[in-house]
């Protein structure tokens, strides 16, 4: 009975982890939210980014809402020779600040963890590929400046979701793509 207890204790915290749900920005406001912001900080254990995290630089998005609610992101990345320009769209899911997709038999839960809608925002995403899911977290900030205050915050929010530093790729800036957006 001594040795059965500390293993029932054990898996009861960690099945509680597992059914931890990620926080959402209370009262989250889409039109406070929708805008440009820049792709300051990123942290994932996707192998692919892993592989490229040392080569990326800090990306922008336009976040932008439907009429339904639905979020909508243009992306662009600063690629060695070229921009290039991706348009996703996330169904509202119930709660405001969490959104889902599913393309390509690829679900993705995005939600935005936290906000002060003038500076930052910390948006966590989950991709299930049928495989090992990958989670990410990523700094967006409405100017390409990171204070070291919201980057710690960030990697303590990184930590509560199962991340580590060495995953972490702090984005340099660029101005490569500026143009691309008009």
């Amino acid at each position: 009975m001594t040795t059965v207890l500390p293993s029932l204790v054990l898996a009861l915290l960690c099945l509680l982890r597992a059914g931890a749900e990620v926080p959402v920005q209370l009262d989250f406001n889409m039109g406070k939210f929708a805008g440009r912001w820049h792709i300051a900080a990123a942290i994932s254990n996707c192998p692919v980014f892993l592989s490229m995290k040392d080569k990326m630089k800090s990306s922008i998005a336009t976040i932008s809402f439907t009429p339904e609610g639905h979020l909508a992101m243009e992306a662009i990345f600063p690629l060695p020779e070229e921009c290039k320009k991706v348009k996703l769209l996330f169904q509202k899911s119930g709660q405001a600040g969490h959104y889902t997709s599913t393309e390509n038999q690829e679900k993705t839960d995005l939600r935005v963890m936290e906000t002060d809608y003038q500076h930052y925002a910390i948006v966590y995403t989950l991709r299930d590929r049928g495989q090992e899911p990958s989670t990410m977290l990523q700094l967006y900030t409405r100017k390409q400046d990171v204070s070291p205050q919201l980057l710690q915050k960030f990697k303590e929010l990184s930590h509560s979701v199962g991340l580590t530093e060495d995953m972490l790729a702090i984005l340099p800036q660029s101005d490569q793509c500026t143009k691309a957006l008009a």
